[in-house]
């Protein structure tokens, strides 16, 4: 290519000298000797191949700009491509009317970063979540091989291996179905029903857990019929229900009231359990999220539950808001449209 280019401009040269002398000669009247005809070829041949040779390199100083205009960009892309999401590209003026790709660059690597860093921290969570029930239920399946083991401690040890099974299956239900709900692959067919009815159904339904700790249970519950998926939305009276019971000590109270506003209906369960710290609060729909120890040692959860209460309510177009005071109880109240 290059030897190419170096014959075309030795060409141009030659010819045009030759052929722009004779132009010369004939606008000028000039009578010139053979001599002083081919010095002045000469001179407009080399006079010709300089000015070609000054454009080339104008050309590659050009091309040489542009290659350093993108170099910075290219290498960027290069870099988020191999997972490295710590790049920034700085905006200066070279860019001009481009720094909007440059700012996306950046967006985009942030955006990335922000998304690596929670898939790690959701594969560690997961993980951590998956490996202590095994641990409790290897070590006491262990245990069980002890042949002089009380029949009371037998059974004790068979209680402890069944409720961390019971764990296990309820956290690889809740991923799998924020998996779905994300993914929107959850059937999401809306049906009228009567929303007082299944709260009512599901206060019975935990019948069972309120009744052994002689926790007193009201329910103040006006006949309110929505549109909505009648399964999703038992999965969240199921969750906080649970919460509710527990985390409310012997002996205490919860309130379930439901109540039209306008066109949006409102649910509210309150009791008077441990509470929760302030600090807390803004964190408590966050994945695997538990906000301290003694709720988290006494409830045994997963810290999915209210994940998948969020987001069952977002998806149905509603909101949900939780207040609480340590020692004082908690009300989450919800409040869906009655119509989407």
């Amino acid at each position: 290519m290059g030897i190419t280019i170096v014959i075309a401009g030795f060409y141009l040269s030659w010819n045009g000298g030759y052929f722009g002398l004779k132009l010369l000669e004939k606008h000028f009247n000039w009578s010139l000797t053979p001599y002083k005809s081919q010095l002045l070829t000469m001179m407009l041949q080399f006079l010709i191949l300089f000015l070609l040779a000054g454009i080339a390199g104008l050309i590659g100083h050009m091309r040489g700009g542009e290659r350093a205009f993108y170099i910075p960009i290219i290498t960027a892309m290069r870099q988020i491509s191999k997972g490295n999401f710590k790049v920034e590209l700085e905006n200066d003026r070279r860019y001009g009317q481009f720094g909007s790709i440059v700012e996306g660059i950046n967006e985009m690597a942030s955006e990335l970063s922000r998304m690596e860093t929670m898939r790690q921290d959701f594969i560690s969570n997961v993980s951590h979540e998956i490996q202590s029930p095994l641990t409790s239920i290897r070590g006491f399946a262990r245990a069980l091989r002890d042949e002089g083991l009380s029949a009371e401690s037998r059974a004790h040890y068979l209680d402890i291996i069944e409720a961390e099974g019971s764990r296990l299956s309820g956290l690889s239900d809740n991923l799998l179905k924020l998996s779905a709900l994300e993914a929107e692959s959850f059937p999401f067919e809306r049906t009228a029903y009567r929303l007082d009815k299944q709260l009512q159904e599901m206060i019975l339904a935990c019948e069972p857990q309120w009744l052994g700790k002689n926790i007193d249970v009201e329910a103040e519950l006006e006949e309110v019929t929505v549109q909505a998926v009648k399964d999703l939305l038992s999965q969240v009276w199921t969750n906080l229900l649970h919460n509710s019971i527990k985390f409310t000590p012997q002996g205490g109270m919860i309130t379930v009231r439901l109540r039209t506003l306008d066109n949006r209906v409102e649910a509210e369960i309150k009791d008077n359990g441990i509470g929760i710290a302030e600090d807390d609060l803004p964190r408590i729909f966050e994945r695997f999220y538990k906000v301290d120890k003694a709720r988290s040692t006494s409830g045994g959860g997963s810290g999915l539950g209210l994940s998948l209460v969020k987001k069952i309510v977002d998806i149905h177009e509603g909101s949900i808001t939780i207040t609480s005071r340590p020692g004082e109880g908690t009300a989450c109240v919800v409040v869906l449209p009655m119509q989407p």
